[in-house]
């Protein structure tokens, strides 16, 4: 294509892209990336495709100024300047894009985008026939991102294209593209590139799009699998990024069709691979089983032998498998078998050594506990996993009289970094009153950390020392800095239940706060309110400043203030008795809110009105409550707080039915668990207990989500929720 250069200049120039937008506001700046882009230095245009990429197709998202931009970038391609990396910043567009309906209004940018790219798809498919393979690479990809307006002009091309096409990549790309736009019609032409007289890169592509169409696995697909091992390095050159790492997107994808021939499919497919002799297929098994057993209920089971395998095995003289020994962690009981394998290279020095440990910590935690007390200084790995993981997930070692000995030379020496402190407190916390031989460390400590000591001293002290510790706390609150001593004195009202240093200190901190924006005095507002709740009537000489602290009405609030006007809230009931000032407070929130972003906030304000109980105040509650049932992730909070307020709104079986409709979609499963156990049995009808019985004993996990290595065992721990409260009926 002739490139008249004059022309395109004017007509870029004659958008008016300041008034448009794009992630990082006016758009003014794109006519010069698209100027560069088009010009002679190579240097400049590259700085100016990334650009691009930061603005018009930030993070894969797209904006108004992408579709604009989509003409211009097309007539770069075309004319041959750049065309591979131009072609793919289109194809990312189309792809961040989408079709009209619920998910995309027709106005939308996204919407604007897919169709900008399909109107250039004469320009595109000229560039699937270019005499360039990365060209015509690119623009196959490029072609089958621009989604199902484009099937009916561009498949018959990529057909033909296909059918003489030489290059294996580009004929992988070819076909991955007639898949996404044409399944059913491109299914037989996948299902015959399988075979062993393919390519290994079209075989590849071949087996992805079978499964993408949704055709059944078969033994010529798993043959085809397993002979191509590792299959990342013939994905490695190919531009869809969803299917990169091809072994754990076939695990997924079959593992989500939830049916028990895909799912032993899957397991004869990853045991398999996890026993080659490949190093590299073996690596890409343990990332792939690791997402089954996240997924499905039954891969621990099925995978383990060949994962403990790997891990205990896969290290003699090729070199450990990665993330084999995390994995054996968060196989739980299944893993019990490799303890002591993983107890023997427990004893290597190191990392390898601790990385040991801290499987058998998941596995093996009594065990553990004792090998960690031998150097808790060299196995941090292990020690944050005994301590409870990330924000306490993980499983806690069980109290040990030797790990305690260890966990008190740490607390000993001069000055232990703050995240083993951390870590040690969440273990002693933990421990309670066993760790009481702790207490003469903790209390030596104490004037060093005065803000996470006490609380671990009130955890910790059994009667016989309250004394002593409560001597000690006292000591603490009377004197240093406001915040240091609000600390104790919460510490020793809770262990005491003398208030008479806190109240000041309470009093002293919302002086400070005065009223202020800052998330510093807005947290301090938070606390204080939750410690003048705790105190109740006592509290009484507080309410004129915690009534000052609310926000105004009509503020917009931030979450922290929020969560903070929540506190005070609760605090003014529980120190009044009456729900009268704390009900308009809950309800300004809870209609003042943007789920996506302030869940919860608005659990913790459903938490808090609930509190109010049926009394007459709390009623104009109800209906802010009941607005909420429409959203899944607040309806357990919801439907507890409206049956503390208005008793039976909703009724007791439709409050059941909301929170199985919640838990059976994944959204706060274990959270409306418990609110259908604290309705009682009487709420579960005969449909409801079957409904909650296939929810436990199914196969596909409910916990679909959290923290890396956390949501098979909260979706055991959910799991056996649910057999109980089915078993109490």
């Amino acid at each position: 294509m002739d490139f008249d250069r004059a022309r395109f200049l004017a007509e870029l120039d004659a958008q008016p892209w300041a008034s448009r937008t794009h992630a990082y506001g006016s758009a003014e700046d794109v006519p010069d990336c698209l100027r560069a882009l088009a010009g002679d230095d190579d240097a400049v245009a590259e700085e100016a495709l990334s650009e691009l990429y930061g603005s018009i197709l930030h993070q894969g998202s797209v904006y108004e100024a992408s579709a604009k931009a989509v003409p211009f970038l097309a007539r770069i391609a075309a004319a041959g300047i750049r065309a591979p990396d131009v072609l793919l910043l289109i194809g990312g567009i189309a792809e961040g894009g989408a079709e009209p309906g619920a998910r995309a209004p027709e106005e939308s940018d996204e919407v604007a985008c897919r169709r900008a790219v399909v109107a250039q798809l004469p320009l595109l498919l000229a560039s699937v026939v270019d005499e360039d393979r990365a060209v015509r690479q690119s623009a196959a990809w490029a072609v089958g991102a621009a989604g199902r307006a484009a099937a009916d002009s561009a498949v018959p091309v990529l057909r033909d294209r296909f059918a003489v096409e030489s290059d294996p990549l580009v004929r992988a790309e070819l076909l991955s593209a007639m898949a996404r736009l044409d399944p059913e019609g491109t299914a037989a032409a996948a299902t015959e590139a399988v075979g062993p007289d393919s390519p290994p890169e079209v075989r590849m592509a071949a087996v992805l799009a079978c499964v993408d169409i949704g055709l059944p696995w078969t033994r010529a697909h798993q043959a085809a699998a397993l002979a191509l091992l590792p299959l990342d390095r013939l994905v490695a050159d190919r531009f869809g990024l969803a299917r990169n790492e091809a072994l754990h997107h076939i695990t997924l994808t079959l593992l989500t069709r939830d049916t028990e021939a895909d799912r032993e499919a899957v397991f004869a497919l990853l045991d398999g691979a996890l026993r080659s002799d490949d190093p590299e297929a073996r690596a890409e098994a343990v990332w792939a089983a690791t997402a089954a057993c996240e997924l499905s209920r039954s891969a621990p089971a099925r995978l383990a032998p060949a994962l403990m395998a790997v891990a205990v095995d896969g290290g003699a003289g090729a070199g450990e498998v990665p993330g084999s020994l995390s994995a054996v962690a968060k196989l739980g009981p299944y893993g019990a078998p490799a303890a002591d394998a993983l107890a023997v290279r427990a004893a290597d020095e190191g990392d390898a050594g601790d990385r040991a440990l801290e499987a058998l910590v998941a596995v093996d935690p009594v065990r553990a506990a004792l090998l960690l007390a031998r150097d808790p200084e060299g196995r941090p790995r292990a020690l944050g996993a005994a301590c409870g993981g990330p924000v306490g997930s993980s499983p806690v070692v069980p109290y040990d009289p030797e790990l305690l000995v260890a966990v008190r030379r740490l607390l000993a020496t001069a000055d232990p970094d703050g995240r083993t402190l951390l870590r040690l407190a969440a273990l002693l916390t933990a421990w309670g009153p066993d760790a009481a031989a702790a207490l003469p460390d903790l209390l030596a400590a104490l004037p060093a950390y005065p803000r996470l000591l006490p609380k671990v001293l009130v955890a910790v002290c059994p009667p016989e020392h309250r004394t002593e510790v409560a001597d000690a706390l006292r000591k603490r609150a009377s004197a240093g800095p406001v915040d240091d001593r609000f600390e104790a004195a919460r510490a020793l009202h809770h262990l005491t239940g003398d208030h008479g240093l806190l109240l000041p200190l309470l009093a002293e901190r919302l002086a400070q706060a005065g009223g202020g924006t800052g998330n510093g005095a807005v947290e301090a507002v938070r606390e204080v309110a939750a410690a003048a709740a705790a105190v109740g009537p006592a509290a009484a000489s507080l309410l004129p400043a915690l009534r000052a602290a609310l926000q105004a009405p009509g503020t917009d609030r931030n979450i922290p203030q929020m969560d903070a006007d929540t506190a005070v809230a609760a605090a003014l009931h529980r120190i009044t008795g009456d729900a009268a000032e704390a009900a308009p407070v809950l309800a300004g929130i809870l209609s003042d809110s943007e789920p996506l972003w302030r869940r919860w906030t608005v659990i913790r304000a459903t938490r808090a009105a609930a509190a109010l109980g049926p009394v007459a105040a709390a009623r104009p509650l109800v209906p802010v409550l009941t607005a909420l049932l429409t959203d899944p992730e607040q309806v357990p909070s919801a439907v507890l707080a409206l049956h503390a307020i208005a008793p039976g709104e909703p009724d007791i079986q439709q409050a059941a039915g909301l929170l199985l409709d919640a838990a059976e979609a994944g959204v706060a499963p274990a959270e409306a668990v418990d609110a259908l156990v604290a309705l009682g049995a009487d709420a579960l009808s005969d449909e409801h207990r079957a409904r909650l019985t296939a929810l436990g004993e199914r196969d596909r996990r409910v916990v679909s989500s959290g923290l890396d290595g956390t949501i098979a065992a909260a979706d055991e721990r959910l799991r056996a929720r649910i057999r109980a409260a089915v078993s109490r009926g």
